[in-house]
């Protein structure tokens, strides 16, 4: 049994915003929706800040990984959260 509990990611919703991507990326970067994550897709951390194989983002990974920590280490959300166990973020790429 892992020394931390388990932390189940779900992918609730992505967005991609064309008029923004074509404003300001450049012309040689992909313009396009995420191509890692479709909306129900679940993974599962096991162990203590390991990402899980399946999850092939490393932006994404970093932008959620220290919710998953403050998860794992039995912290909690119930300030903001209708489940203190529970917390919605996002990757930053934004576009």
């Amino acid at each position: 049994m892992p020394p931390f509990p388990t932390c189940k990611i779900t992918i609730l919703k992505t967005l991609y915003h064309p008029d923004l991507a074509e404003e300001y990326r450049r012309p040689d970067v992909p313009k396009e929706p995420c191509p890692f994550f479709r909306v129900g897709d679940e993974f599962t951390v096991n162990y203590l800040a390991e990402r899980p194989e399946a999850f092939k983002c490393d932006w994404a990974w970093h932008d959620i990984h220290k919710i998953i920590m403050i998860l794992m280490t039995n912290g909690n959300f119930g300030t903001w959260m209708k489940n203190e166990n529970n917390f919605i973020t996002c990757c930053t790429d934004g576009v």
